[in-house]
């Protein structure tokens, strides 16, 4: 069987491209190809609504009529090869030969040795999840990542005792740097869980975690959150390259290294002329862009724009709405906004300053913005997300300065104001 467009993948990515394509005017045949056997679905409202009781699995499933926009759904169709010198895709229900392939497979969860646990990737995970939470029991939670803040925070509303452990010396070690992320250890033993920072496991047990020490924690239920790694097993052989840590090695249009191959989202890395290096972002944000690259340069060829995005997350974790736009590199300088002593960042956050309704933290690479953290600060995010966009340059003075808007920090809207 013959498909024009094939997508193997059908989570945001994949779904989003198919959508793109046919936004595009594309008019060649579409397939979807999903391992799991659900409707395409997005996956941020399982931890974000579902865990925490604000939604149901169904909620998750993408409003989208597939049918009237000419797109073919496979689910439980799984990937197990491709040919790209045939343009075969070999599948666990046979073969499909393909003019254009795109990779949208994500990535799968870091498991860890020992008993099975408890992960949060999929639909199915969401719901096991869900009835741990239900039965109010004792968790270990290892990670204090996004998804173990996340995590940590459903089970802590459903009454849970929750116990984190973190290997690095604060949250978000593999995210911020420990000085940046440090208050936010407060926000567990506010929440009632207890933090366990600088603490690794040995082993996953069937009631409970061995820590590398020895100690043993008991739980009914063990959640491992320390991170994903690019879906791409099933590529071996093949001829594309992928990248140090197992993501399709894509150029600035997302085409892989073999002809009419595309990859897009968690499973794809990318050439960033905006901070040069090659990113690898594990984000909704870049599965919905990329989607749209992806698509342009198939609809339209040579003339689609090069995909080089401001990366973007957020998280709701503890009451807090936390932010981050940009990529902050280690040499970078940390520029605070508004006091992080644990206690800020319980309201809505509008904006300005110095009342204890937030926080942010700035990157800055000489006289630019090169990331911006903001927690319960949604306009320092938005400022800050446009002055990286754009590559201005800007005052660090006005940066530090919590009740100047980030937007008023412009080089020459420094100037102008002191000469008035």
């Amino acid at each position: 069987m013959s498909v024009a467009v094939v997508i193997v993948g059908a989570g945001a990515a994949g779904v989003h491209t198919a959508v793109a394509l046919r936004e595009r005017g594309y008019t060649g045949s579409v397939t979807l190809v999903g391992g799991e056997p659900h409707r395409p679905y997005d996956r941020p409202p399982l931890s974000k609504a579902v865990l925490r009781g604000l939604g149901r699995p169904g909620d998750a499933v993408f409003d989208i009529d597939f049918e009237d926009l000419g797109i073919g759904l496979e689910p439980g169709r799984t990937a197990r090869a491709v040919v790209p010198g045939e343009r075969r895709l070999v599948t666990s229900r046979g073969d499909l030969a393909y003019e254009t392939l795109v990779i949208a497979t994500g990535a799968d969860p870091v498991r860890l040795p020992g008993a099975p646990a408890h992960v949060l990737r999929t639909l199915d995970d969401a719901e096991r999840l869900r009835a741990v939470l239900d039965a109010r029991g004792e968790l270990v939670i290892i990670g204090a990542g996004w998804i173990g803040a996340e995590l940590t925070t459903a089970a802590r509303e459903a009454g849970c005792r929750v116990t984190v452990v973190e290997a690095a010396g604060a949250p978000l070690g593999g995210a911020l740097p420990a000085e940046v992320a440090a208050p936010m250890a407060a926000w567990y033993a506010e929440a009632g869980a207890e933090l366990r920072t600088g603490t690794r496991v040995a082993e996953v047990e069937t009631d409970g975690v061995r820590l590398a020490d020895g100690t043993r924690l008991r739980a009914d239920a063990v959640v491992v959150g320390v991170g994903a790694r690019p879906a791409t097993d099933w590529l071996a052989g093949s001829g594309i390259a992928l990248g140090a840590r197992g993501e399709v090695a894509a150029d600035a249009h997302l085409r892989a290294s073999v002809p009419d191959v595309y990859a897009v989202g968690d499973c794809a890395s990318f050439p960033s002329a905006r901070y040069g290096q090659r990113l690898l972002v594990h984000h909704w944000d870049n599965a919905m862009l990329g989607a749209r690259a992806v698509a342009a340069h198939i609809a339209q060829g040579a003339g689609a724009p090069v995909y080089d995005p401001v990366p973007y997350f957020w998280s709701e974790q503890f009451g807090r709405v936390v932010q981050y736009a940009g990529h902050a590199a280690p040499g970078d300088t940390v520029v605070r906004r508004g006091a992080a002593d644990g206690r800020g960042g319980r309201g809505p956050g509008t904006g300005g300053a110095g009342r204890g309704d937030g926080w942010s933290v700035c990157w800055m690479r000489g006289d630019r913005l090169t990331a911006v953290l903001a927690v319960d600060r949604p306009r320092d995010l938005a400022h800050g997300r446009r002055l990286i966009t754009s590559g201005a340059a800007v005052e660090p003075r006005r940066v530090a300065d919590p009740d100047v808007p980030l937007k008023a920090a412009l080089r020459e809207h420094a100037a102008s104001t002191a000469g008035t």
